[in-house]
């Protein structure tokens, strides 16, 4: 009962922060520099159908009544017109959302997978050779932004050793029957593992790079907390009684040592969507996050909004997971939230 109290109060903080988030992209969106309208025609369009279409895009109307009726039709679900690709917003959407979410999703598993085993590693060894090789790493991993990550795996593993492909996230030849949107869910619906192994290999470089920096950082994270927990009375008892290093390490050490980091994951990875930008661009990966920067550069006011607003839903959507996990392993937590 008390976790799902905690997970409902929680959930009333992600409403009021996307209704906040809404307002503050729309508003901005409105008043940046230039008419979308003649963006979207041709040079010489008459007068009189430029504003023909204004008023059809209700861009005639006071600010905050644009506003209201922008919300109305997005608890319909139509995120209004795309004036870069002709299409609806929300069809854009769910064109690009899979690709983006897919990366993500195997992003995040090597940012996880890799900050655990060196995270760990780094802590069982402090103040030695592969806590300082963990250490150099981290150094690293930290201070190259994601999108130099991607040139220089890249330029390694595509054009000096062309071991991966450079552009796209599957061969066209090989693509599976659309069911899902999601090449991996569709690949294992219809038996395509070839499929899936191709997409595999075209994500393994774009992927690496955007977990590098999250990796890296939840690492030390880690490696701090293991640190520190190992100068604890419990962990001296624990030791003394003669429990295995492998309980003591795993059981006692480990969980209260991560508790830090899955936050800090939870927000890595969370924010990921908003790092895909430039990696998408420089692997041509057909994304949300390739898409934004297109409709950025043609001023694309309902596709912005829509890129922003779904950002910012899946940041507040992996916070939440983040802080249900993190409660669900520090019970002082979801007391802390109820006062007692």
């Amino acid at each position: 009962m008390r976790m799902i109290t905690y997970i409902v109060k929680r959930s009333a903080y992600i409403i009021f922060t996307l209704f906040g988030l809404s307002v503050l992209v729309f508003v901005l969106a409105r008043v940046l520099p230039g008419d979308p309208v003649r963006i979207m025609l041709p040079p010489r369009t008459p007068p009189e159908v430029i504003e023909q279409v204004r008023k059809t895009l209700r861009l005639d109307k006071p600010l905050i009544e644009q506003y209201f009726y922008w919300l109305r039709d997005v608890f319909s679900g139509d995120l209004g017109y795309s004036l870069y690709t002709k299409r609806s917003v929300t069809y854009d959407v769910l064109q690009y959302l899979p690709a983006s979410l897919e990366l993500i999703a195997l992003a995040a598993i090597f940012e996880v997978v890799g900050a655990i085993v060196l995270g760990v590693i780094a802590g069982r060894f402090p103040y030695k050779l592969p806590d300082n090789i963990v250490r150099i790493f981290s150094y690293v991993g930290i201070s190259i932004p994601s999108f130099v990550w991607a040139i220089i795996f890249q330029l390694l593993f595509a054009w000096i050793w062309p071991i991966f492909p450079t552009t796209g996230n599957i061969d066209r030849d090989i693509s599976p029957t659309t069911v899902t949107g999601f090449i991996t869910i569709d690949s294992l619906i219809t038996g395509r593992f070839d499929a899936l192994a191709n997409w595999l290999w075209h994500a393994i470089l774009p992927a690496l790079a955007l977990s590098l920096g999250g990796m890296a950082q939840d690492a030390r994270i880690i490696r701090s907390g293991m640190v520190e927990n190992m100068d604890k009375d419990y962990i001296t008892m624990a030791t003394a009684q003669g429990l295995p290093e492998r309980l003591i390490m795993f059981k006692y050490l480990f969980k209260p040592s991560i508790i830090p980091a899955v936050t800090v994951m939870g927000m890595d990875i969370a924010g990921m969507l908003g790092n895909a930008f430039p990696v998408e661009i420089v692997y041509r990966w057909p994304g949300l996050s390739k898409y934004g920067i297109e409709v950025m550069m043609n001023k694309d006011l309902n596709a912005i909004v829509a890129v922003v607003l779904v950002i910012g839903l899946i940041f507040a959507i992996m916070n939440l997971i983040a802080d249900v996990i993190v409660a669900y392993i520090d019970p002082r937590i979801r007391l802390m939230e109820r006062g007692e």
